[in-house]
């Protein structure tokens, strides 16, 4: 049994289901995201594991112990909204101290557990600021400061960066998988962002139409997707289709390509090429076969080889590299 075991957990609303038989387990010091389109229920899950909302039916561990039925303020998980919901009135460091002051800790107490955490999270030198004089970036380490000085048994984390820009996103990823490791904490995040779930965890659930599609770490998640869904979903696929049921999956790296002919590669356009520094995605429309969409193939920066819109160019699609799955 894991150290957090979410048990047949159902979410109805007027007759709809909002969550469907969800059953997964996470380990103490795990990171876990929670990855799907928007309302496929992930921020439901997310606020029933927290005790902010009631499942229908289905039951919460932690720890062995069910917890189903304690109120919020008595689980001693931590969460950090997308929103961050700093007190604009009081500065960082009081923001930080704020829940402590309920667990009947002396004055030394508290400013040592905060300095500490003020220090981890490298905003010491900001402590006497307000969040009006912050950037969205040393706001959301001020929140995961005042839900980590609690000491939480779980962390909750709800799509934590997806309000900052890109440059300030990779810089807290990298900060928060090097807290969460620091600290061992057991974690889970939901996103919607795949780049965000394949860096920061150790498991991904990747969820859809309000059911778990499928559990694994983020190489089996890439590699070996169980359906269309998910091959689609993480990361960029192109999807043939086999039969009226089946698809062939193959990703863009995985396309042979050569600027001359050669035999078994088939003949091709380039329609587009999208920079993406390290590489280019190229997309192509293969020459005598309309029943086809575009092929995505993926070309490092530095054998691109001069190619120019509307150029013909060859490609070979191994079947070895490629994936057959339904829908």
């Amino acid at each position: 049994m894991g150290y957090l075991v979410i048990d047949n957990i159902n979410k109805n609303i007027n007759n709809n289901g909002i969550l469907k038989g969800i059953n997964f387990s996470i380990n103490k010091g795990e990171f876990i995201s929670i990855l799907g389109p928007s309302g496929c229920g992930k921020t439901t899950l997310l606020r029933i594991i927290s005790g902010l909302e009631n499942p229908t039916c289905g039951d919460i561990y932690l720890d062995n112990n069910k917890i189903t039925e304690i109120p919020p303020g008595k689980r001693e998980f931590g969460f950090v909204f997308q929103n961050y919901v700093l007190f604009p009135n009081m500065t960082v460091e009081k923001n930080v101290s704020y829940g402590l002051y309920n667990k009947r800790l002396s004055k030394e107490e508290i400013k040592c557990k905060v300095y500490n955490m003020l220090e981890l999270i490298g905003i010491k030198d900001i402590k006497n600021k307000y969040p009006s004089e912050l950037s969205g970036g040393q706001q959301q380490r001020v929140a995961l400061a005042r839900a980590l000085v609690l000491s939480p048994k779980v962390l909750l984390l709800d799509e934590p960066l997806s309000a900052l820009d890109a440059k300030i996103r990779e810089s807290l990823r990298e900060e928060i998988k090097r807290i969460q490791k620091k600290l061992n904490i057991t974690t889970i995040m939901v996103t919607h962002d795949q780049e965000e779930a394949l860096t920061l965890s150790d498991r991904i659930i990747v969820m859809k139409n309000c059911e778990i599609c499928q559990i694994g770490i983020p190489e089996e998640i890439y590699n070996n997707p169980k359906n269309k869904f998910v091959a689609d979903f993480i990361g960029k696929t192109n999807i043939l289709k086999a039969s009226d049921n089946l698809f062939r999956i193959i990703r863009p790296e995985n396309i042979k390509y050569s600027i001359c002919k050669k035999e078994g590669f088939v003949s091709c356009y380039i329609k587009n090429m999208e920079f993406k520094g390290a590489f280019y995605r190229v997309t192509l429309e293969l020459e005598n076969d309309s029943k086809f969409p575009n092929i995505l193939l993926d070309i490092m920066s530095n054998e691109k080889e001069k190619l120019d819109l509307e150029e013909k160019m060859n490609l070979y699609i191994d079947i070895s590299n490629s994936m057959l799955l339904d829908c």
